[in-house]
C-alpha cells in the first residue's frame, strides 16, 4: 500500500427516497447487503486500499439504527464517530458540520456516498491527488448512466459539471462515482450550516481557481444503489462474480445466516441472501431476493427478485415486490 489516507468522510445522512418503502424505517445506507449493512463495505473499501483508521458517518433519518449495530463505535480496528444533523445539510453542508473532526495542514481525506457499492482501486486516486496540488480530486468512471463531468486529461482538471460552467466545449464527459480526495483548504469554500450540494462549491473553485481535480478509473465494478433494481442488482452481483468485490468478502455462507431457518422441502437459489433467524417455510421458491432478518416466508409461496423486510410475511406467487 502507498500513502494512507487516515480519515473518511462517509455519507450516511440521505432520506432514501427512491428505495421507499425499504428504507421506512431504515437509513438507506444500512440496508443489509449479504447480512451486513451496506455501510460497511464501504469502510471496507477504504480499510484495505487507503488504509482508513477513522471514520465519520452523518446521519439523519432514524439516526438510533446506526447506534444499535454500532454499539461499540469500531468496525474491524477502525474508530467510527457520528455527527447527527436534525435538519439535513446536504453534502457541502455535511461535511462543513465536521470540519472539526476533519485533518488540518494538508493532510487529505476521502469522501464517500454511503450508498455506492464499488472495489475499483483507490490508490490511483491518491497518487494523482497527491501529485495535482487540488483541492478535490474527483473520481471518475468512463461509462455510466449519468455522463455529466467534463474532465481535461491533459492537465488533469475538471473543466465543468452539469453544464454549469459552459466550459466544458468539446472534453468528453464522465460519471463521477461519489467518492473524492479532498484538501483541508476546501473547507474554506463551505459555509457552516447552509443546506447545499458539494457540487455548488465545486462550480466556484473551478470558476475561480481550476483547483478541481480528476481521475479516471475503470477497473473495478461500480453501482449506485440508489433505488430497488440496484440493489438486487448488487446482491445478485455478489453471489455470481466471485471476485466481486476484491476486499472484506467473505465465504458464500455469509449469503445465508447460520441462524436461518429454512424447511427442507424449500428452495433457495444461489442468488438469493436470506438474514439472521428468517424462516422459509416448506414448498417455498425464492430466488434473486433478498430476506433481511427477521422475515417469513409462507408455505409454498413463489418470491422472485423480492425484498422481504424484517418482520415482514411474505405469501403467494409474486414477483418484483417488496414486503
Amino acid at each position: 500500500m502507498g500513502k494512507k489516507i487516515r480519515q473518511a468522510f462517509v455519507l450516511g445522512a440521505g432520506l432514501g427516497t427512491r428505495l421507499r418503502p425499504l428504507t421506512e424505517t431504515v437509513p438507506k445506507p444500512m440496508i443489509p447487503l449479504w447480512n451486513r449493512p451496506l455501510l460497511t463495505w464501504a469502510f471496507d473499501h477504504l480499510i484495505a486500499d487507503a488504509g482508513t483508521e477513522a471514520f465519520m458517518v452523518n446521519t439523519h433519518h432514524c439516526p438510533e439504527v446506526y447506534d444499535d449495530i454500532f454499539p461499540d463505535r469500531r468496525w474491524r480496528g477502525a474508530s467510527l464517530d457520528f455527527r447527527h444533523e436534525p435538519t439535513l445539510l446536504v453534502t457541502a453542508g455535511g461535511i462543513a458540520n465536521v470540519a472539526d473532526w476533519l485533518p488540518s495542514g494538508d493532510e487529505s481525506f476521502f469522501v464517500y456516498n454511503g450508498d455506492i457499492l464499488t472495489d475499483l482501486p483507490l490508490a490511483p486516486a491518491i497518487e494523482a491527488h497527491e501529485n495535482s496540488g487540488a483541492l478535490v480530486t474527483m473520481v471518475l468512471r468512463s461509462e455510466g448512466a449519468a455522463l455529466q463531468v467534463a474532465w481535461d486529461e491533459q492537465s488533469g482538471r475538471v473543466a465543468d459539471i452539469r453544464q454549469a460552467t459552459g466550459r466544458g466545449g468539446d472534453l468528453p464527459r464522465f460519471q463521477f462515482t461519489g467518492i473524492y480526495l479532498v484538501r483541508p483548504a476546501f473547507l474554506e469554500w463551505l459555509t457552516p450550516g447552509k443546506i447545499e450540494s458539494v457540487i455548488l462549491p465545486f462550480l466556484e473553485v473551478i470558476r475561480q481557481t481550476d483547483g478541481i481535480g480528476g481521475v479516471v478509473i475503470d477497473e473495478g465494478e461500480w453501482s449506485d444503489l440508489g433505488n430497488r433494481e440496484t440493489y438486487l442488482d448488487a446482491s445478485v452481483a455478489l453471489a455470481r462474480r466471485t471476485a466481486f468485490p476484491r476486499y472484506g468478502r467473505e465465504d458464500d455462507a455469509s449469503r445465508i445466516h447460520p441462524s436461518a431457518q429454512i424447511a427442507s422441502t424449500a428452495i433457495v437459489d444461489e442468488a438469493t441472501s436470506v438474514g439472521e433467524g428468517a424462516v422459509i417455510e416448506s414448498g417455498a421458491e425464492v430466488r434473486e431476493s433478498i430476506l433481511w432478518p427477521g422475515c417469513r416466508v409462507g408455505v409454498g409461496s413463489r418470491l422472485s427478485r423480492c425484498v422481504v423486510r424484517s418482520g415482514r410475511f411474505a405469501t403467494g406467487e409474486v414477483e418484483g415486490v417488496d414486503f
